[in-house]
């Protein structure tokens, strides 16, 4: 299968391999998100981020890996989603990975130089859009399986299976059934989330983070949910149509997470949310934001 791939697509794929599939190279990846992404990620982003609901899942000690199921605005809503997992240091928090459509981070220079920048290769494995790759898609779902299988992963997924371009945040894409496979076979803690109020243009975000009455204007929000019950389905032979029952069941929470979310965010708009409110990220005491990391 390795012949049908391009020189780029090789490259990225045996990076990817050694900083996800090799012990070495994940302790690199760790010290590198830990030691230089936060350093920056953090205060681009925290001043204007609120969350809701990751207190009951700082307290999880879970057996196995976690899969966190979100909706999916931006490229760097997962980035966002775990940064205010690890300003409290998640214990089931150690090692990332989320699986990402390879067409730019791993069919082009730049979108390599991008995934190994901001987070020493944590995008993987790929899922590529060709039909005639759906073998290497398939070992990817095999890949996350695997890595499921062990405490203190975590899998970022979007149901959607790509960004939703849409100009209403609230409304989705039909979810795919491969994130339910991963559900029904691997049984991890699923944790699903909503997030809004992040663009695709980085600068601007950098930028807007530092703006006067910005938690009134363009506030980031994440609500958290908790952990789901998929034993019912897990009574029942695995299946494509069960694949897809279990992702339309993530999408059905994420949407009810997004009213949450919207009731804040009329909230914040409105200035009804102090800015010594705990919920913002930056509002909370400085030894859990540093001494932990």
């Amino acid at each position: 299968m390795s012949e049908d791939l391009t020189r780029i697509e090789r490259l990225a794929m045996a990076a990817g391999r050694f900083m996800n599939e090799d012990d070495r190279g994940k302790r690199l990846q760790g010290h590198w998100l830990r030691s230089v992404s936060w350093w920056w990620v953090r205060p681009a982003l925290t001043r204007r981020m609120y969350t809701e609901g990751l207190e009951e899942l700082l307290a999880l000690r879970p057996e196995r890996g976690v899969l966190m199921v979100s909706n999916h605005r931006s490229f760097f809503d997962q980035f966002a989603i775990m940064l205010a997992a690890w300003a409290d240091k998640a214990p089931w928090s150690r090692d990332l990975y989320f699986p990402v459509r390879a067409n730019f981070f791993y069919e082009h220079p730049l979108g390599m130089a991008v995934n190994y920048f901001v987070g020493a290769g944590v995008m993987y494995p790929p899922i590529f859009r060709q039909r005639e790759r759906a073998a290497l898609n398939d070992d990817a779902l095999d890949t996350i399986m695997r890595f499921l299988d062990r405490p203190g992963a975590v899998v970022g997924v979007h149901p959607e299976g790509r960004r939703n371009p849409g100009e209403d945040p609230y409304t989705f894409l039909p979810a795919q059934p491969g994130v339910g496979k991963i559900a029904l076979h691997a049984r991890p803690t699923i944790i699903p989330v909503f997030i809004n109020g992040l663009s695709n243009d980085f600068v601007g975000d950098v930028r807007a983070n530092y703006a006067k009455d910005i938690r009134r204007t363009r506030p980031v929000i994440a609500v958290y949910g908790k952990p789901m019950d998929l034993s019912d389905l897990y009574a029942q032979k695995p299946r494509p149509t069960l694949y897809k029952k279990a992702a339309d069941r993530f999408m059905a929470e994420i949407a009810r997470l997004g009213e949450r979310e919207r009731e804040i965010r009329a909230r914040c708009l409105a200035g009804e949310v102090a800015d010594d409110d705990p919920h913002w990220i930056q509002s909370r005491p400085v030894h859990k934001l540093y001494a932990r990391l």
